[in-house]
């Protein structure tokens, strides 16, 4: 499988996980008859996520509601909270994720057609004894946090010239902040120009090494020039930083495995599926692929049957068709 393809898609993951901030308290929603006539027979959820202090995160925030393991919605947050009208009643799992942060998530059950109200308070996931700024990481003065703001929401939208724009706006008004640098690299990944965006989020993990997406994301510019050996070291930190990060995980794991590190990229590359929670089903091929290099032929077979079963439709799944044919056609595995 061409590993280039999988890590674009990685760099995607990674764009809407940017550098947040914290702001006003929050204020009880309160139900209208108008929400209850728009919502008919199903529920709706209200997902509202502050700091430690309590103080709401008005910047980006990633949510993502699951279904027997399936991901079925995914939304930004506005002003801290992000609102969700659910197709079925039942029983679903929320997942919040934020750059700083560590990634948090509650199972709901939702049986009868309600608004619910759920609240997360989210941990910094800097180390004991750390601080939240990093030594040398200059503050954003408002011009600069408005150009920045701007480039971060066009990078959610898929704008990428305007998000190069105010990116660039940002950098001359902050030539020096990391997390400027880290949009700027991220802009470049998503062009696919991974010279140059390694270049940026080298230089944003030498100012602040505790950010772990930007971390995360240097390790896939690397991966994406190939360059396996060297994308490891900042993948495995940003995974020390961020344990959870499955698209993380999964970056790493293609890199043990094109380094021939196969029970590690094994390991991990299973971890990554599961941690993805429905969100990435072709995470699997990498574990099938994983499971040959170590011997595990039949286990690996399993893995490419289940998939196929369960993602008929997916792009990978003639890929996993050709990969068990191979394996049955080498002997490798029993014939059904």
């Amino acid at each position: 499988m061409n590993g280039r393809h999988q890590f674009v898609r990685f760099a995607a993951c990674a764009s809407v996980l940017l550098s947040l901030e914290s702001a006003s308290l929050f204020a009880q929603r309160i139900g209208t008859g108008e929400d209850d006539a728009t919502r008919g027979t199903r529920a709706e959820v209200t997902v509202n996520i502050t700091d430690a202090g309590g103080r709401l995160l008005t910047s980006p925030v990633t949510v993502r509601i699951f279904r027997a393991g399936m991901l079925v919605q995914q939304a930004g947050t506005s002003k801290g909270r992000a609102s969700f009208i659910l197709d079925g009643l039942g029983d679903y799992t929320i997942a919040v994720e934020a750059v700083g942060y560590k990634t948090s998530q509650k199972d709901v059950s939702l049986h009868v057609p309600i608004h619910d109200e759920e609240y997360f308070r989210l941990e910094s996931d800097a180390a004991p004894g750390t601080v939240t700024v990093a030594p040398g990481k200059p503050l954003l003065a408002p011009k600069a946090k408005d150009a920045f703001d701007k480039a971060i929401q066009a990078l959610r939208d898929e704008k990428l010239n305007d998000a190069e724009k105010n990116a660039n706006e940002a950098a001359k008004l902050a030539p020096n902040n990391p997390d400027v640098l880290y949009v700027q690299g991220m802009v470049y990944l998503k062009r696919r120009d991974f010279t140059k965006a390694q270049g940026l989020l080298e230089k944003s993990t030498q100012l602040d090494a505790t950010n772990a997406r930007a971390l995360s994301a240097l390790g896939m510019a690397l991966a994406n020039q190939n360059k396996f050996d060297q994308a490891i070291a900042p993948l495995e930190k940003s995974l020390q930083l961020n344990p959870d990060a499955w698209d993380t995980e999964w970056a790493l794991a293609k890199s043990y495995y094109y380094h021939e590190q196969f029970p590690a990229a094994l390991k991990t590359s299973q971890k990554a599926l599961a941690d993805s929670h429905g969100g990435a089903p072709e995470i699997a091929l990498l574990v099938a692929q994983c499971q040959t290099a170590a011997g595990q032929f039949e286990d690996s077979a399993q893995t490419l049957r289940q998939y196929i079963k369960d993602h008929p439709d997916d792009p990978g799944t003639a890929t996993a068709k050709k990969w068990l044919s191979r394996l049955a056609a080498d002997g490798k595995i029993r014939s059904n």
